[in-house]
């Protein structure tokens, strides 16, 4: 990767919300550059910030949050910047588009489909109405959608929910966005309509030349669709890396807890579950914030947060482990060589079909 084709770069971002008369510090210094053509997954538990994090991007953050230092570099422009939902809309949907979790709620339930994405090709693409229905259904057929000029004038409750959802990407796309933010978006649907959307979106971040940032809790959706991962925890990237680096190389104890839950490693143990539960961003926190689910926690873990330790140009991690005067501490048995025990599953469950 180079400067050349940066195409997002964060710089130590911090996001605050007020709440009953108190702060909510819920994105604590956060960096990570985007480049083009790539895929950047961000993971980690419900509440570490995945989705308000991404929401900075275009201009979605609640009224009572703010983002209180740092910058959000596109095009040269810091997003930061921008106070106005008009200046927004020229980044909003246009540059940076988002595929939300839910696609019933995503829809609105009294207008048809189609207009539904004409209107968004009106106007990004400043189309007339016979070239958005043209545009439109191009994109439905290459969504999925069977049968699209007649399903055109449906409405959302005479789709599938993977239907919606494949009508929610067309949407997204439909402004040709360079940056495409996928919040979550097969979480709502059944493992086989997950894996299509899986399947889809790599192909038309191929089609369309586009940027993804690709948010999760599922690791193993990680492992089919990322270039390279940020795992979050307590509002802050605690390790960073490619996907080769994240799944082989882990160095934080948080990001060894979440590769012992994958559901894949259950076929021959008791599923591993992470003990306690994350720390409340209303409070300053001292130290390591998964200390105190750490199984092996370190004493300096509990007095002072630990650096980034640089592992190589793509990886760094946030733990203490990684200092010169820490014991050596191993990942869990049930990760090391989780690359043969993936390929060793995969292969029992190609035999059983």
């Amino acid at each position: 990767m180079t400067k050349d084709n940066l195409l997002l770069s964060v710089k130590n971002v911090s996001i605050e919300f007020d709440v009953r008369d108190r702060v909510l510090r819920a994105i604590r210094d956060i960096s990570v550059d985007l480049y083009a053509g790539e895929t950047l997954a961000l993971v980690g538990e419900s509440g570490s910030g995945k989705s308000v994090f991404t929401k900075a991007f275009t201009g979605m953050l609640e009224a009572n949050g703010r983002i209180s230092a740092g910058e959000i570099l596109y095009n040269g422009q810091d997003l930061t910047k921008i106070v106005s939902n008009q200046n927004w809309e020229a980044i909003r949907g246009s540059q940076i588009s988002t595929v939300f979790q839910d696609p019933m709620t995503s829809l609105n339930p009294i207008r048809t489909i189609g207009t539904q994405i004409t209107e968004v090709i009106v106007k990004h693409q400043k189309k007339t109405a016979a070239e958005a229905k043209t545009i439109a259904l191009d994109l439905m057929d290459k969504v999925g959608i069977p049968d699209s000029k007649k399903r055109f004038d449906e409405y959302p409750f005479q789709y599938s929910g993977g239907m919606r959802q494949r009508i929610v990407i067309a949407i997204a796309l439909a402004s040709r966005p360079k940056i495409l933010i996928c919040d979550e978006p097969t979480t709502a649907l059944d493992v086989t309509i997950q894996a299509q959307i899986i399947d889809l979106l790599k192909t038309l971040k191929v089609e369309y030349g586009f940027s993804m940032i690709f948010i999760t809790h599922d690791l193993g959706v990680v492992a089919s669709i990322a270039d390279r991962v940020g795992v979050m925890y307590a509002g802050e990237i605690v390790e960073y890396g490619t996907i080769e680096e994240i799944f082989y190389e882990p160095r934080h104890p948080y990001t060894w807890a979440l590769l012992s839950s994958l559901p894949q490693l259950a076929t021959t143990q008791r599923l591993y579950s992470i003990h306690g539960t994350p720390p409340s961003l209303y409070n300053e926190i001292k130290g390591d914030a998964f200390a105190p689910r750490n199984p092996n926690p370190l004493a300096i873990d509990f007095e002072q947060a630990p650096p980034r330790f640089d592992l190589s140009e793509t990886h760094w991690a946030k733990t203490w482990l990684l200092d010169s005067r820490a014991p050596k501490l191993d990942k869990p048995e049930s990760i090391k060589d989780l690359h043969q025990k993936m390929l060793e599953i995969t292969t029992k469950g190609d035999r059983n079909v």
